[in-house]
This record gives structure tokens, C-alpha cells and sequence, in this order.
């Protein structure tokens, strides 16, 4: 599937399967941590496929990467640039 880029760059395209694991996992985090920063996104997924003895092929961090832009360009979280380190939520 082709994913979007908040600012209208040219985005990859992205196996759908892996899309949707990771979309549910990345919005589980945002929901159940709330605001929360790049690296508190990864580690929380990272902790979610060890524990439920999720395999995923690829680099984790490129794949949530991408799928957090898409997820912002529809408008699914938002950045809050007013903090540092940046952190994402839920809209």
C-alpha cells in the first residue's frame, strides 16, 4: 500500500499486513501511554511483539517510522511541537 507523508513528500510504499500490525500496535501505545516520544513508541512496540512472540521481518524503527507519518498526514496523531523532546499523540 502507499503511505502518505505529512507534508506532502514522496512517501514508500509498505507490504499492507505489516501496515496493519503495526498501525494497531503504535495506536494501542499512544492509548494506553498517551503522549509519547519516537523512542517510547519503539520501545513500547518492541516490548508488545517480544511479549506476544511476534516475529516482525524488517527493521522495526524504519517500518514504525513510516507508519507514524502516514498516521500524521491522516490526521490519526498529531506531533506536539511545543515539547522537547517531540512527543506524539492521539488527535
Amino acid at each position: 500500500m502507499q503511505l502518505r507523508h505529512p507534508s506532502g513528500k514522496k512517501a514508500f510504499s509498505m507490504e499492507k499486513g505489516k501496515y496493519e500490525v503495526m498501525k494497531k500496535t503504535l495506536l494501542n501505545c499512544l492509548s494506553a501511554k498517551g503522549p509519547s516520544t519516537h523512542t517510547e513508541i519503539l520501545q513500547a512496540i518492541s516490548k508488545d511483539f517480544k511479549q506476544s512472540n511476534f516475529v516482525f521481518d524488517g527493521s522495526l524503527e524504519w517500518h514504525m517510522e513510516w507508519v507514524k507519518l502516514d498516521l500524521e498526514a491522516v490526521k490519526e496523531i498529531k506531533r506536539m511541537d511545543q515539547e522537547s523532546p517531540v512527543k506524539f499523540s492521539l488527535v
